[in-house]
């Protein structure tokens, strides 16, 4: 028998194959992905008080006490391989869950409320003007410190990382935005140039007010859910963006490869910070962790920040109801979807099934090619208020084990091969307690006899399959940690005892 690496209903993952998740089926691994963030050496930058003051008003007064994060590869890459850009959230074995506005503020301490950052394409010559015009100095290009419109951190660092004491108020500007340039280039905007990052940001920090106005959590998220997009393609071997997130939200949700926790601070990365996590363990433990999780076992925490409730300013306090709003997320030419719907119990409420999920045209990125879009884009931020989601999300309310029953059909959830193969079992039994519905709902009354019996025998079949060994609860349901019946015998997976061997019954009805 053939079996579909692939969701029963292919209606959301439509890009499955093109998707990690596929090559590693076919034990066609490749490897870690290597992390493109570069805050090693910020710490090396020596701000003075009057910088600190232009950073604060910039908006990233919070966001730079964070520093240098040890980053564990292992983790992140077994993170993007539950990573799907339809609906951009991580399919685990427990339903859907993201990163979501609110996240992004908490974690970091940037704005998620406030103008879209946005801007122009810009040249090279352009590029060397605003050098000149904002930094006061010139990067060379003969000494490779300035390519294609994108400067060298490392020219950044070593030309302004530290502002002479009697330094005009001017110069103490010009220092200011070299590293405030340099801070999301290695961080919020790092790309998979690695050690560069595009000039084309410089203009948004020319008056350090009107930087302050700008979204840019919003922003870094954008960033990130296109870098976790990218890197869940099996043809990619990189991820950049913003991974400090992404691993600090691994840390707050799943206790996996998780360490101990710092001093209570904020913004709450601070909790992780200078500790070590598990980075020797492997991918595949990783994975197979993955694949097991146990909400029994107090392994996810769908609201972890309820607990650093008063360490929260009060100005970020007053937007985390963001983190609910079904908007669109802007980052230059950057565009992508904010699907909070799809994660509500992240806001302690019960999940229904999401509406359907629309197919995006993936063939064109530049900004010349999304020139309605973006604008489409930026009117949908401009009312990012009026879309905060309830608790119903807009979606069809069910319970928990119909949930799991759609979702189990939608998605893929165990990526260890011998999982695997359990997994599109318990998928088959959805859909095998899906016809015996229909079946059972067919009024018997306008058949002929033959029809009749033939009807019968139907529902006799579907009933027999999903009904053997005392137990008549839908198999799917008990693969997400549901318990059964204690007065009922309970089927084994495995050949070593008595009892039933589930995959292999079914595999034989069904082959």
């Amino acid at each position: 028998m053939d079996i579909d690496v692939g969701p029963v209903d292919p209606s959301v993952l439509y890009e499955q194959e093109l998707h990690v998740s596929s090559a590693v089926w076919e034990a066609q691994e490749r490897g870690l992905l290597r992390c493109q963030e570069h805050t090693s050496l910020l710490h090396q930058w020596k701000l003075t008080d009057e910088q600190t003051k232009l950073v604060d008003k910039a908006g990233f007064g919070l966001f730079r006490r964070i520093g240098p994060m040890t980053l564990n590869n292992s983790l992140i890459s077994a993170l993007v391989e539950r990573w799907r850009r339809e609906t951009n959230t991580f399919h685990l074995a427990l339903g859907e869950t993201t990163i979501t506005l609110d996240e992004v503020s908490l974690v970091l301490g940037l704005q998620i409320d406030g103008d879209p950052v946005v801007g122009s394409k810009v040249g090279d010559e352009a590029a060397m003007d605003m050098c000149g015009r904002l930094l006061g100095k010139l990067p060379s290009a003969a000494n490779k410190e300035v390519n294609c419109s994108r400067v060298k951190l490392n020219w950044l660092k070593r030309t302004f990382s530290e502002c002479p004491e009697d330094a005009s108020s001017d110069v103490v500007k010009c220092h200011t935005r070299a590293y405030l340039l340099y801070l999301i280039g290695s961080t919020i905007f790092a790309t998979t140039d690695g050690d560069k990052v595009s000039v084309k940001y410089l203009p948004l920090f020319e008056d350090f007010d009107r930087a302050g106005r700008y979204a840019w959590g919003a922003a870094a998220l954008a960033c990130l859910y296109r870098a976790l997009g990218n890197a869940s393609l099996k043809s990619q071997s990189n991820i950049c963006g913003c991974l400090t997130l992404l691993q600090c939200w691994s840390y707050f949700h799943l206790d996996i490869g998780r360490p101990e926790k710092s001093e209570a601070s904020f913004p709450l990365a601070l909790l992780w910070k200078g500790k070590g996590s598990r980075s020797k363990t492997d991918l595949s433990e990783y994975r197979r962790e993955l694949d097991d999780l146990d909400p029994t076992k107090m392994q996810i925490c769908w609201c972890p920040y309820e607990r650093y409730e008063n360490m929260i300013p009060p100005h970020v306090k007053a937007k985390l109801s963001l983190g609910r709003s079904k908007t669109t997320l802007v980052c230059f030419e950057k565009i992508e979807l904010h699907f909070p719907d799809r994660c509500l119990r992240q806001f302690g409420k019960r999940q229904p099934i999401p509406q359907k999920v629309k197919r995006r045209d993936r063939k064109n990125r530049r900004l010349d090619d999304l020139d309605t879009s973006m604008t489409a884009a930026c009117e949908e931020w401009a009312e990012r208020g009026d879309h905060i989601v309830d608790s119903s999300g807009g979606g069809n309310v069910v319970d928990d084990g119909a949930y799991m029953e759609w979702y189990a059909r939608i998605s893929i959830t165990k990526l260890n091969r011998e999982a695997f193969l359990e997994n599109q079992v318990m998928n088959m039994i959805a859909c095998m307690r899906e016809f015996e519905e229909a079946a059972s709902g067919i009024s018997m009354e306008r058949l002929s006899p033959v029809e009749r019996e033939v009807m019968e025998s139907v529902k006799d079949t579907f009933s027999s399959s999903l009904t053997f060994g005392g137990w008549q609860e839908v198999a799917v349901n008990s693969s997400y940690g549901k318990r059964r019946r204690r007065n009922e015998q309970t089927p084994t997976m495995n050949n070593g005892g008595g009892g039933s061997d589930l995959s292999s019954l079914l595999l034989q009805k069904n082959t």
